[in-house]
């Protein structure tokens, strides 16, 4: 078992059954592409691999705002659905607070469905508080 970065083609694209779980709407044909797009802004995919397989994913990046300092921000994390209940999710998060701590931010977080109550018992679990609400509208 390891955690790494997504740098190759091959290792982004082994990620893509894990998040296309919580991104339905991807398509694999382009998910090397978008995400080689979203790196050149700061976005970067980590992954737990048992076996040769990715298991649980994180994409992320790390800003900087006058609001929060420096932080890194959770886009997506998921486990594979039928991985789930073996601590993968919880080793990817904390190794996810050292790279934010390594990286000198000051907070990590992130933003949630309201629907999603299964990840929101997990992140309470994890220490996180909810501090915000997360406003948007369609354009």
């Amino acid at each position: 078992m390891s955690i790494q970065l997504a740098e190759s083609d091959f290792q982004i694209l082994g990620c893509f059954p894990v998040i296309s779980q919580l991104r339905p709407h991807l398509e694999q044909d382009k998910f090397v592409e978008q995400v080689r797009y979203q790196m050149k802004e700061g976005y970067q995919l980590a992954f737990l691999e048992v076996e040769k397989q990715a298991v649980a994913v994180a994409g992320f990046r790390i800003y900087t705002c006058l609001a929060s300092g420096k932080f890194l921000y959770i886009d997506d994390l998921v486990v594979d659905e039928f991985k789930r209940s073996n601590s993968y999710g919880q080793q990817l998060f904390q190794w996810l607070i050292e790279y934010a701590k390594n990286h000198s931010c000051e907070h990590l977080s992130l933003d949630s469905g309201v629907q999603r109550f299964a990840a929101h018992r997990f992140y309470l679990m994890q220490r996180m508080s909810i501090t915000s609400h997360h406003f948007s509208i369609e354009l």
